[in-house]
């Protein structure tokens, strides 16, 4: 008698990760660990604000619930967008809740009971944190421009990133015309500038 059933064979691992990328290895490690640490406190602070959102309470109910709603929504979309910027840029993220609980630099509240107001002020500090995080940031960085190929465009871009005190490593155009594409790769910046 004949089975149906075929066995199982093992499968070899999978290729590497590799995804191409211009910025050197170092500078992927780089952005890949800032970006994961700003993944991890933005995971903290999503799901601390759905935490808040869950247990709010008082005569505000209402109010407090639906902006704490709306404020974690907007937390969760970027979640998918900085983890697939590490990985568009050729690193790996975060694979775990243990990944992010050693990488966040927001604190979790695991209190019983926090009064509506003292939520409210705990998140705006996080918020606040968070922005500074980010804006701390400091990486080369790949920037893609659409442009219109005509003498004048190149120096006018190198001057905002020059009053910005930000060096251009690399530069090139693709296409011509209506139709170009500035591509340039900065010597290391920080992200406020």
């Amino acid at each position: 008698m004949s089975s149906k059933v075929r066995d199982l064979k093992p499968r070899t691992a999978p290729a590497r990760l590799d995804t191409p990328t211009d910025l050197s290895s170092e500078a992927v490690r780089e952005v890949s660990a800032a970006l994961n640490a700003l993944l991890a406190d933005t995971f903290a602070l999503y799901l601390k604000t759905k935490n808040f959102h869950w247990h709010v309470s008082g005569p505000h109910f209402r109010d407090y619930h639906l902006l704490l709603d709306e404020q974690a929504g907007q937390l969760e979309n970027s979640i998918d967008i900085l983890a697939e910027r590490v990985r568009r840029i050729g690193g790996t993220t975060i694979r775990s809740i243990g990944h992010i609980a050693k990488l966040q630099r927001i604190k979790d509240n695991d209190k019983d009971y926090v009064p509506a107001i003292d939520m409210l002020l705990e998140l705006m500090n996080d918020n606040k944190a968070h922005i500074r995080h980010i804006e701390e940031l400091s990486s080369e960085y790949y920037v893609a421009l659409e442009v219109v190929d005509r003498p004048g465009v190149l120096a006018a871009v190198s001057g905002v990133f020059g009053d910005h005190d930000i060096s251009i490593l690399q530069v090139w155009q693709e296409g011509l015309g209506e139709d170009a594409r500035l591509i340039l790769i900065t010597h290391k910046a920080v992200e406020r500038d």
